[in-house]
């Protein structure tokens, strides 16, 4: 097992000590000094044009009114039972499960 470990890390090296050794082609381009111009900075650069993402239109749902109160004695995680007035302006994640 250790030798087949290490004959793929031998192997691994070599292949990237070959493309180490190659000589990538220079696409460096040369700039001609005399064909630099200067930007006007008064100029508004127009920035490309970027779309505009269509949002479906919102769903109309019935008002059922207010949400009822807790009614549950027992909670995991808490000393006393919550109501919604303590919790109002609160962020509040319900993950609700049954046992069965």
């Amino acid at each position: 097992m250790r030798s087949k470990l290490l004959l793929f890390f031998a192997i691994l090296l070599a292949g990237c000590a070959a493309k180490a050794d190659q000589e990538l082609p220079n696409t460096q381009a040369k700039v001609n000094p005399t064909e630099i111009t200067e930007v006007d900075p008064t100029q508004a650069i127009d920035p490309s044009p970027v779309p505009e993402i269509e949002t479906p239109p919102p769903t109309a749902l019935p008002n059922l009114g207010p949400a009822p109160e807790l009614t549950n004695e027992v909670w995991l995680n808490s000393d006393q039972p919550l109501r919604l007035a303590d919790l109002r302006g609160k962020v509040v994640l319900l993950e609700m499960w049954t046992f069965g």
